[in-house]
């Protein structure tokens, strides 16, 4: 279902000067006998990002992923930019999520950066539902301009491809003019506000209890802090 989507992520990611980095060992991929499904995860160093992670889930007919978080350099305040598809295929149910994660909730800072973002949701009124997720808080580190949706084949074959293709448009926009401006949050507070993304997200991912049911309780411990959200492991 999402391999396009992963093809043209990992062609933008070469295009724009980016090579694969080693995962943590033993992260890289997993399998699970049991369930017949297969994780497989890709870290990218890129210019302009400290660190640019992705990650495939492939269990057949009973679900498909696709994530994705990058993580701008802290000489750059940006928001990060996520992405979170899910396909339930027994079901015929597409959850997805596509947004550009803001450090900070400020007005100013929300004009600086989400023109494109509030342009593109006009288009595709059925990928900017009112419902409200349900493991989070919208109202941090997450715009209100973000593209979710709880659909089915006609949003996962129809509009979900083209905002996919328009959404990666206009984060690279949005990088590309980064060394044309300055950043009005700090280098050192930057740094703490993506780290405290790292342990929000980590505290309330709800993906962990699938990773979990697939692959056991340790090697998604792991994943979790090693490689989704490496902040947030303890000291």
């Amino acid at each position: 279902m999402f391999d396009p989507f992963l093809q043209e992520l990992t062609s933008r990611l070469e295009a724009s000067g980016g090579y694969p980095l080693p995962p943590p060992d033993g992260l890289a991929e997993c399998r699970s006998q049991k369930q017949q499904s297969v994780i497989r995860s890709w870290l990218w160093q890129v210019p302009g990002f400290r660190r640019w992670r992705v990650t495939r889930l492939d269990a057949g007919d009973s679900l498909q992923v696709l994530n994705s978080v990058a993580y701008p350099d802290f000489s750059n305040d940006q928001p990060l930019l996520g992405i979170d598809l899910l396909w339930f295929g027994a079901r015929g149910k597409l959850v997805a999520v596509l947004d550009f994660q803001p450090l900070i909730q400020d007005q100013d800072y929300l004009d600086r950066y989400y023109q494109g973002l509030r342009e593109l949701i006009t288009h595709y009124p059925d990928l900017h539902g009112a419902e409200a997720m349900r493991s989070f808080d919208p109202h941090q580190y997450f715009s209100p301009w973000l593209l979710f949706c709880r659909g089915g084949a006609e949003q996962a074959q129809g509009s979900l491809p083209s905002a996919f293709t328009l959404f990666l448009d206009c984060y690279w926009q949005l990088s590309a003019a980064a060394d044309h401006r300055t950043s009005q949050i700090t280098a050192e507070k930057v740094q703490s506000l993506q780290e405290d993304y790292d342990v929000y997200s980590a505290e309330r991912d709800p993906a962990h209890g699938l990773f979990t049911s697939h692959f056991g309780k340790a090697w998604s411990d792991r994943f979790l802090h090693e490689f989704l959200f490496p902040a947030s492991r303890q000291p």
